[in-house]
């Protein structure tokens, strides 16, 4: 199961940066954050899902958030 998160971690991170150099806004949890973070936090533990949600304004996606889906 590590050796998958770890392949994982490139592609992802090469994701995210490529919005940054667009300038979409990467969110965590509700708070600016940045590919680096995002990519740890969503890598990094296991135990937690994160859902994408894209924000688009005036048809164009300026937002990336990522929130920890809890289950009730």
């Amino acid at each position: 199961m590590q050796l998958d998160r770890k392949k994982n971690v490139q592609p992802l991170l090469v994701e995210l940066q490529n919005y940054e150099r667009q300038g979409i806004s990467i969110w965590l949890e509700g708070c600016p954050s940045n590919s680096d973070e995002v990519t740890r936090a969503l890598c990094v533990r296991e135990d937690i899902s994160y859902m994408r949600d894209y924000v688009f304004r005036k048809g164009e996606l300026s937002e990336l958030r990522f929130d920890k889906i809890t289950r009730s």
